[in-house]
């Protein structure tokens, strides 16, 4: 069977769609026979590598997919051949304390497919069903596979780590992005105004078709684009994505109390910050990564609800990988990019 791998870290030249030996079900797995899989910003890094972070390889890439049931473990009596599943990214051990008290994403355990672990873009995956979702009837194959990375990460990041509530101006940087579309439609669904930015004009509209109150460009006038706009008032929570570049910005604009949530440093991660600045304004600095069991089943009852919808921008056919990593490294998707198997 054909999967993407890369057995280095570089540029788009170590990505394979190669073959792999196939197979027998194990008897405690689910074979599932994969239909779509999104690429995530997560994908680029590992292909270019993390300093600090050691890969295994060769390493199948990619945590989100769609897919129908092909096979089933002996032992497993949750799910049948022919079942429709989507793909829960998070890898840890249940037994685990901490992974008991429903913060399964902060278990020492912890893992994600594609980057600790072999990942879904494969023609066929073996997976525990910890990993399976029934995927909702109120969607198709493409959508379902777009969907739970992304919306899994910012509703972590917005509902449960920086609690948001009816009427919150929030700040969501990369509206056009995978994460930053996901974050606009969970701010809107919960009551907040929000404002946010993307890198062209072109993406203006698009952004405001997620539902954005308003969208300023993302140039090197960011903070003054934004005052533009903002007159006196200041923005109760930033959603952060992007790092160094937009750090001085982020806690500029933040209102007293406010909160600033970031799960990535896409333009580096060493930032200054002046703590008279934090203490004065009594602001708030939160990290997050990923998201719990709990998380992801609330997100799919989202999904499921048609309260959250996909962003697809453009199919790949899985062979054709490289030029997918591609035209999101050039920033010119709006939306998710994926691949078909």
């Amino acid at each position: 069977m054909k999967a993407v791998q890369i057995k280095q870290h570089g540029s788009f030249d170590v990505l394979s769609f190669t073959d792999i030996n196939e197979i027998d079900c194990p008897p405690n797995k689910v074979k599932v026979k994969v239909k779509f899989s999104s690429i995530n910003h997560l994908d680029l890094w590992i292909r270019k590598g993390v300093p600090g972070l050691h890969i295994e390889f060769p390493r199948i890439l990619g945590s989100d997919a769609s897919g129908v049931v092909s096979e089933v473990g002996k032992d497993i009596s949750t799910y049948n051949i022919g079942d429709d599943v989507v793909i829960q990214p998070g890898v840890f051990d249940p037994n685990c304390k901490i992974s008991k008290t429903g913060n399964e994403h902060l278990s020492p355990s912890y893992g994600i497919l594609g980057e600790t672990h072999d990942g879904v873009q494969a023609e066929y995956i073996y997976l525990d069903p910890i990993h399976l979702v029934q995927m909702p009837s109120s969607v198709t194959y493409k959508e379902a596979s777009s969907m739970g990375l992304t919306f899994m990460t910012a509703y972590e990041m917005l509902i449960k780590r920086s609690n948001i509530k009816e009427d919150d101006l929030v700040l969501i940087y990369g509206g056009a992005s995978g994460v930053g579309s996901a974050a606009i439609q969970i701010a809107k669904d919960i009551g907040c105004r929000v404002i946010s930015t993307c890198g062209t004009i072109e993406k203006i509209a698009h952004v405001e078709s997620f539902g954005a109150d308003c969208v300023v460009l993302h140039d090197s006038n960011l903070y003054n684009n934004l005052k533009n706009h903002l007159g006196n008032k200041r923005v109760d929570v930033v959603f952060e994505h992007i790092g160094a570049k937009t750090w001085d910005t982020s806690m500029k604009i933040l209102s007293k109390g406010g909160r600033i949530v970031t799960c990535g440093a896409t333009t580096g991660p060493n930032v200054e910050i002046n703590l008279a600045h934090l203490f004065f304004k009594n602001l708030s600095i939160l990290g997050s990564t990923m998201g719990s069991l709990d998380t992801f089943n609330k997100v799919m009852q989202k999904i499921s609800s048609g309260a959250y919808k996909p962003v697809i921008d453009k199919v790949y056919n899985a062979s054709d990988v490289a030029a997918a990593h591609q035209y999101i490294e050039e920033r010119k998707n709006i939306g998710k990019v994926l691949l078909e198997f």
